[in-house]
């Protein structure tokens, strides 16, 4: 027998029980909480999302208990999905859940990801409510008007903490939220539906022969062989970054926050590299010249590793045969007192100047400083540098020479044995000079291949 049509004009749901209208326009009881026009279940005055009906009997569960049994889809309540070993609700008539292939699917061509509605789109194409934020297309959350990124949904109740929250449990992923790798020890999240984080295996894993690395995004490739979101700029096969269509290198991510300087920010800083951002070295990161600390070294630059640990194997193969090293034993065969490689700072400061410098040495009251700028020092802030003879100053108040040594062949296509030949002749008539007191202004610098 045919179901009844609502007799109300122009609606087109079905009548509801013996009656002749659908939920909507059956004068029933509404629920009694403010603002709320859904109709209440059985006699307690609520809606089902009010916590009307009945609850889910599991301890501390407040949601609904899903068709005739007396458990909520969560903790198993309602028809379970199919798919052999998979405990989730089935969505629809299927009998699947979402990730098998239940409930309505994207009307995009190819894409098998549910929606919410029939005839619509998942949140990768559009559907659904999308950020407020001016050229954000990411997808709103819960019930807010953000996304994740610009706040949306609920956050995590650590102290000064915006992060989203991972389930119901109140934390970010970064806290605790969400499940755990299950490996002894392991306190990172469990990734995709498995058990298991990424470094021990778990989520996709990428499907080039031989790769161990984790898929992204929705992509069956990691990173490296070309999965994720690709920058859009003609010819560039690099990812593109957090919600951006652009690759670190052409803009994409986030930026550095220091006043003119566009490169992009590391981790989770709002710094790049040579502004402090990233990871630091625990040993020098209240230092002004602090570097980035490096996993292969425990979290430490190689520089404090060594200092810290000369006795480990890793410490032994260290800068063993750099162009640095090369000049040292140079400056090391042909004079004595320069020290290598030392922090310089006074005794009685808070070490909030504490600057290296490659080789140096105090001759009367003026310090020699010698600078092995390998690869030119491109990567570094023409700013700091400038900062960096100011701070070097207030430590030493005397006279300052220095000699900035480029030991590549990026400029010149000069040996590097015949440039460490003029680097000792420099040194030397520097030295006489100042044994001689010619010396006459408080800063000199010189850029042998610079």
């Amino acid at each position: 027998m045919p179901r009844k049509i609502c007799i109300e004009i122009g609606c087109e749901k079905f009548a509801q029980g013996k009656t002749d209208k659908c939920k909507a326009h059956n004068p029933c009881i509404k629920c009694n909480e403010p603002e709320c026009t859904k109709n209440a279940i059985r006699n307690n005055e609520k809606c089902i999302l009010h916590g009307g009906g009945k609850r889910c009997i599991e301890p501390g569960c407040q949601a609904s208990a899903t068709g005739k049994t007396d458990k909520c889809r969560r903790h198993g309540g309602g028809i379970r999905c199919n798919e052999p070993e998979c405990t989730k609700s089935a969505i629809g008539k299927n009998e699947k859940c979402k990730r098998h292939g239940g409930g309505f699917r994207c009307n995009e061509l190819g894409c098998q990801t549910s929606v919410q509605i029939k005839d619509g789109k998942c949140n990768r194409h559009g559907g659904g409510i999308r950020c407020n934020e001016p050229e954000c297309k990411a997808s709103a959350r819960d019930k807010s008007d953000k996304c994740k990124r610009h706040g949306g949904g609920f956050r995590c109740n650590e102290p000064e903490c915006q992060s989203s929250v991972e389930r119901k449990n109140g934390k970010c992923k970064l806290h605790g939220g969400g499940l755990r790798c299950n490996e002894p020890g392991c306190q990172a999240s469990a990734r995709g539906n498995t058990n298991k984080c990424v470094m021990h295996g778990g989520g996709l894993r990428c499907n080039e022969s031989g790769c161990t690395r984790s898929a992204q995004g929705k992509t069956d490739k990691c990173i490296t062989h070309g999965g994720g979101y690709r920058c859009n700029e003609p010819g560039c096969q690099a990812s593109a970054r957090d919600n951006t269509n652009k690759c670190i290198t052409h803009g994409g991510g986030d930026r550095c926050n220091e006043p003119g300087c566009t490169k992009g920010a590391r981790g989770k800083t709002d710094k790049c590299a040579a502004h402090g951002g990233g990871a630091r070295c625990p040993n020098c990161i209240d230092w002004i010249d602090s570097r980035g600390g490096s996993s292969k070294y425990d979290g430490y630059c190689a520089t404090c590793f060594k200092r810290i640990f000369p006795d480990d194997d890793r410490s032994k193969v260290i800068y063993l045969h750099t162009k640095e090293i090369m000049v040292r034993n140079a400056i090391n065969s042909n004079f004595e007192g320069f020290l290598h490689d030392k922090p310089l700072y006074t005794g009685n400061c808070n070490c909030t100047h504490r600057r290296r410098i490659d080789h140096r040495k105090l001759i009367g009251n003026t310090i020699l400083a010698i600078e092995t700028d390998e690869f030119g020092h491109r990567r570094y802030d023409p700013k700091d540098e400038e900062i960096r003879y100011d701070d070097l100053y207030m430590i030493h108040s005397g006279k300052w020479i220095f000699i900035r040594f480029n030991p590549d062949n990026n400029i010149s296509k000069v040996d590097i044995d015949d440039k460490i030949d003029v680097l000792i002749d420099k040194i030397k008539e520097c030295i006489s000079r100042i044994q001689n007191e010619e010396n006459l202004e408080l800063l000199e610098i010189y850029k042998l291949y610079c």
